[in-house]
């Protein structure tokens, strides 16, 4: 039966991958990128840096698709249906990949940002593509360094405090208003920089852009004296990659008793 690896490569440094993940892209015979157009072709570029890095020339083959468009103009009650069609058009592209290019004693790989497990759609789109039932497959997961591990680390802190918990969430929930009892929050996929709204209250920021590439920018700091930085350094980034990947924290300073 063919064998599909999903390898999670970190936030971008070769250093970042573990034993267990440069040993699964040593016994792959094909890996599987989705190119993203000209503008994020770096993402392109550093996966093929990690294969030169880490696995012996000639012992495997790079097979690329053009990654589908996703609608990012809908919002609301449509943005859950609008995911729902990019990741069925993805899974179309995997079950043709898999079907085509891998042969049946084949082991395939799709290389993850960070942790398959957190905030990747690439688990989900093989069930979709074993449910479909037009190609069969085994398959299984490697852990990774994720960009909020990364982000911890750049910035030497903790994620969380002593009996205290952390949450993970979207900019998009963040707007709707910090969570009920939750004093340090990570927040990722923000392109509105929701931050700005609390720059009134008593939080720091941990912020990180590029995690783990040559690109990596950090700043932190009371919000209300970061801001201003952070929308600045994110401007000149985007405008000169054309794209950003950030995350950060938010940390509610402890109240006075």
């Amino acid at each position: 039966m063919r064998e599909i690896r999903v390898i999670g490569i970190g936030a971008g440094d070769p250093e970042q991958l573990t034993l267990q993940a440069v040993r699964a892209l040593r016994g792959t015979d094909v890996f599987f990128v989705l190119d993203k157009g000209e503008v994020k072709s770096d993402l392109t570029r550093l996966r093929r840096d990690l294969l030169r890095t880490h696995v012996p020339e000639g012992t495997y083959r790079v097979v690329e698709a053009r990654d589908p468009e996703r609608n990012r103009t809908v919002g609301g009650a449509g943005y859950a249906p609008a995911v729902g069609d990019w990741r069925s058009a993805r899974a179309e592209i995997y079950e043709r990949l898999i079907a085509e290019e891998l042969g049946e004693d084949d082991s395939g790989a799709f290389l993850v940002w960070g942790d398959p497990a957190l905030y990747d759609s690439t688990l989900g789109i093989l069930e979709e593509v074993l449910e479909r039932g037009a190609v069969d497959f085994a398959y299984d997961v490697v852990p990774g360094i994720s960009s909020v591990s990364t982000l911890a680390a750049r910035h030497r802190t903790g994620l969380n405090r002593i009996a205290r918990p952390v949450q993970i969430t979207t900019g998009r929930r963040l707007a709707e208003g910090l969570p009920d009892g939750v004093d340090d929050v990570v927040v990722m996929l923000d392109a509105q920089q929701t931050f700005r709204q609390y720059a009134d209250q008593d939080i720091d920021i941990y912020w990180g852009a590029y995690l783990g590439t040559p690109d990596e920018i950090l700043a932190s700091g009371p919000i209300a004296e970061a801001a201003p930085r952070i929308e600045r350094l994110r401007a000149e980034a985007r405008e000169r990659k054309g794209w950003i990947m950030d995350t950060y924290l938010l940390r509610r300073r402890p109240r006075e008793e």
